[in-house]
């Protein structure tokens, strides 16, 4: 199977396409994880042989269970500490994200990552492979459990924020740590929806571009509630930009 658009629909009816990483490229960057995994160990078995303090069977012993916490443990940290990247993924542009364009939890990161040891037989990922090959959303058996998916990452040029949002007063910056709630609950993918939507809404025909910020507005109102006195007289369009500017803009000021 190869990457393809895969349309999610989002529990307020937001939808969303992501364009699904293949195994070949996934294979990849696992590689490039495996390699980082090796030269840590590599680091480690140096260590503990020039201290030299312990006998050799309990220092193979020391490097083998080293090896499975590192081999897993360096995957899971990355995943939840970089949202849902490792350095090999990040390299190539990939992120595990939600089946369901929901929040990424750390249960999942886990159960994706522990459930590799199946998916790395009988070597090198053959059923994993095989697996992503056969899965409509290129799904290895630890992204079946866990339920979610490895997309590409999008390279596209930023658009010139400060001139794009130029002197518009944002309220919700009057509510510094409601502001810093909203940046760590919107995934990447949310924020680029909201991105997306400011700089071509003049792509849209009115009733279009009214319905697409009210539905925008009424996702990202449930994410974090902010006082009324912030949203009053504030359209659905002006508050998607003031959106834009908490998440992109975070040295900005009030």
């Amino acid at each position: 199977m190869s990457s393809n658009a895969l349309p999610i629909r989002t529990p307020e009816g937001i939808v969303f396409s992501q364009t699904l990483a293949g195994p070949v490229l996934r294979f990849f960057a696992w590689l490039i994880d495996g390699l980082c995994v090796m030269a840590l160990m590599s680091f480690l078995t140096g260590l503990i042989r020039v201290f030299g303090l312990v006998s050799p069977g309990l220092v193979n012993a020391v490097l083998t269970i080293a090896f499975f916490v590192l081999n897993f443990g360096f995957s899971i940290f990355f995943e939840w500490a970089w949202r849902g990247q490792t350095i090999g993924k990040k390299l190539l542009g990939l992120r595990v994200v939600d089946a369901e364009g929901m929040r990424l939890q750390f249960d999942q990161v886990v159960t994706r990552n522990l459930i590799r040891l199946v998916d790395l037989l009988p070597l090198a990922y053959v059923v994993g492979g095989l697996s992503c090959w056969l899965s409509r959303k290129c799904q290895r058996l630890g992204d079946i459990a866990a339920n979610t998916i490895v997309v590409r990452i999008p390279v596209v040029t930023e658009p010139d924020l400060d001139q794009l949002l130029a002197g518009k007063f944002n309220s919700l910056r009057q509510y510094s740590h409601l502001a810093a709630r909203l940046r760590q609950r919107i995934t990447p993918a949310e924020a680029a929806i909201a991105l997306q939507a400011v700089v071509r809404r003049d792509e849209f025909d009115a009733v279009a571009r009214l319905e697409l910020f009210e539905q925008l507005a009424s996702h990202f109102q449930m994410k974090v509630p902010f006082p009324q006195d912030a949203i009053d007289g504030v359209s659905s369009e002006q508050y998607i930009r003031n959106v834009v500017d908490v998440v992109y803009r975070t040295s900005a000021t009030t």
